[in-house]
């Protein structure tokens, strides 16, 4: 089974955000967990989904700890 990685930059089209946003998302620990593979980022789909379920919503007012 080949598992794909995603970019930091085709993260960031994903979400719509800056790549830099996610730059500074790993520097303080936040956002989906990452692999640094011979000084480049990725992250596993696998990862980026849970993040994204961690995420979800049923009403603006809800508090999420992710």
């Amino acid at each position: 089974m080949n598992e794909r990685h995603l970019s930091q930059q085709e993260l960031a089209e994903r979400w719509g955000i800056n790549g830099r946003t996610l730059e500074g998302w790993r520097s303080r620990g936040i956002g989906p967990d990452f692999l640094k593979l011979g000084g480049r980022v990725v992250y596993r789909i696998a990862d980026v989904h849970e993040y994204e379920s961690k995420c979800l919503r049923k009403s603006t007012g809800e508090v999420v700890a992710v």
